[in-house]
């Protein structure tokens, strides 16, 4: 099982910035890669950017030159730092993990979701 706890959501100004977190906890060695999604209401999940455990990152077209994916892998954790934010950024996002259970496996853990919503 892998553990994912995200934080940093919140309300802000149309042009303001953000920063998520996602800390992974459990059995975190299997992890290949984590990444951002988000969710609006009424829309499908979308992916916001990735990263692998070899730090090569990909972006939604949308997002790039304003988000950054990083992560800080001695505490596990995984960020997106969102500048330039636009209303139509609002949404629920996701962190996730896919990864390997020892079996080989294939596997996909989810956080419980932040709420971020940018004002016009």
């Amino acid at each position: 099982q892998v553990q994912l706890v995200e934080s940093g959501g919140g309300l802000v100004q149309a042009g303001g910035s953000l920063r998520l977190s996602c800390a992974a906890s459990g059995s975190i060695r299997g992890i290949n890669a984590m990444g951002w999604y988000r969710q609006a209401p009424g829309k499908q999940r979308e992916l916001v950017a990735a990263i692998t455990s070899g730090g090569n990152t990909n972006y939604a077209d949308s997002m790039k030159g304003r988000f950054t994916i990083s992560r800080d892998s001695a505490k596990n954790t995984v960020y997106l730092q969102m500048n330039s934010l636009k209303p139509e950024d609002t949404a629920v996002y996701y962190c996730n993990a896919d990864g390997y259970f020892s079996d080989s496996s294939p596997y996909r853990y989810w956080g419980q979701g932040t709420q971020v919503t940018v004002s016009s």
